[in-house]
């Protein structure tokens, strides 16, 4: 199926009868006739729901859908975004360990990886995206786990190099990860370029109309654990905190990742995502082709809007010809890359607050990436935890603002940027 169909028509199939739309399952737990038939569920020895932390059906026919779209195996659904990146890397590293992460991600996974998990023990080196081939490699050590980056970075629109890290990366031995979160699967399924593991927050494009928060963890099925067993004995080894399983080998190289992920790690941390949020997310997703097309249009033409005004100092958007990385985003976004433009105004942070205090149609909020066109100045607000050199490292200046194209009418849009603009 082609990806729009895949959004409608992935992860779940009614039977004669049934709900045509996945049903909200919004129970705790379920009930079986025997102790013996739950226990099966407990050794993992059979399918099946015992406890809506673990596994919900609503839930999975979500995760299914997703997974689908992304070309991977098995996914998994988290409470939020933030749980799906800690999760993400803690499946595989841990006290002792080490991850290569870039440093053009966006200021909450900063946060959590600079300082949350260092205080677990986990060390994380950030690399410049466009880092040369030797401080790429001299970034790695032997306990490193896994490398992180994000397709399209947030707030900088930084375009990752996904082919060449996921070289760098198994060179190691290890998986990378991608956050898809900006251009979704429809615009980049970062598989087909190496990445092994790949994630989302679905608060974003994928739900769509700012409704629920979410997050969601996809494993592509290729990276092959135990070919690098040393590295990775939390999947390679019996967990004795789960009846003494071995994931790669219960599992195989398509299902031991998220096994382990669930039965491990939400067992013991939660952050499952509610059935219902599950539900709201799946409407979102079945128009997410149809929204992504709109965005990309609008951001375009607003983009040159803002690259041809007087009063704007500088445009960032991967879709302009004049851009860092159009011909990167070209070459892994074909059809376009999202719907986010940073930029900023003659006149720097006074300037720009003077403009956003005059937006009718934009919204200031601390959301992005969906129906609504929305504006935010991060270093004020969602980076504001980080100092000016780890800003200019993240690519968030102080003069930056980030503008969230929605899909209104795109004349509408560019009406009140130019009454806004010309308050300055």
């Amino acid at each position: 199926m082609k990806q729009e169909t895949k959004c409608i028509q992935a992860g779940y199939t009614p039977a004669n009868g049934e709900s045509r739309m996945i049903p909200i399952v919004q129970s705790t737990t379920f009930k079986y006739d025997t102790s013996e038939e739950m226990g099966k569920l407990f050794d993992l020895e059979k399918e099946g729901y015992f406890y809506t932390r673990l596994q919900n059906p609503t839930n999975d026919y979500v995760a299914k859908k997703i997974a689908a779209l992304e070309g991977g195996t098995a996914a998994m659904l988290t409470a939020s975004g933030q749980a799906a990146s800690f999760y993400s890397v803690f499946n595989l590293a841990g006290c002792g360990d080490h991850v290569v992460a870039s440093a053009a991600i966006y200021g909450g996974t900063y946060n959590l990886f600079n300082v949350t998990m260092r205080r677990m023990g986990i060390e994380f080196t950030f690399v410049d995206p466009d880092c040369s081939d030797e401080e790429l490699e001299a970034a790695f050590k032997e306990n490193t786990k896994c490398v992180f980056g994000e397709t399209i970075a947030n707030p900088a629109l930084t375009v990752f190099d996904i082919e060449r890290f996921a070289h760098a990366a198994h060179s190691h031995g290890v998986p990378l990860i991608v956050d898809n979160t900006f251009a979704t699967p429809i615009n980049c399924r970062p598989f087909e370029w190496g990445a092994d593991i790949v994630t989302h927050s679905t608060t974003k494009y994928m739900d769509g109309h700012d409704m629920t928060v979410g997050g969601v963890i996809v494993d592509s099925g290729n990276f092959d654990w135990m070919a690098h067993k040393d590295k990775f004995p939390g999947l390679t080894e019996p967990d004795e905190s789960y009846h003494g399983v071995t994931y790669a080998e219960r599992f195989g190289q398509g299902g031991a990742y998220i096994t382990k992920a669930t039965s491990q790690l939400m067992r013991d941390l939660g952050s499952i995502q509610a059935p219902m949020n599950a539900y709201l997310l799946n409407a979102g997703l079945e128009s997410l082709a149809v929204r992504m097309e709109r965005h990309c249009a609008n951001a375009q033409k607003v983009a040159e809007y803002l690259e041809a005004h007087e009063k704007v100092a500088w445009v960032n958007y991967p879709g302009l010809p004049s851009n860092k990385y159009y011909e990167r985003a070209k070459k892994y976004m074909p059809n376009g890359t999202c719907g986010v433009i940073s930029f900023g105004v003659k006149g720097g942070r006074p300037a720009a607050e003077t403009f956003m205090s005059r937006l009718k149609v934009a919204m200031i909020a601390t959301h992005v990436a969906d129906a609504h066109t929305c504006v935010l100045h991060p270093a004020s607000s969602t980076h504001r935890q980080m100092s000016d050199e780890e800003l200019i490292a993240a690519g968030v200046g102080p003069d930056l603002v980030r503008l969230s194209v929605g899909i209104e009418h795109v004349d509408d849009i560019l009406a009140d940027l130019e009454q806004a603009l010309a308050a300055i």
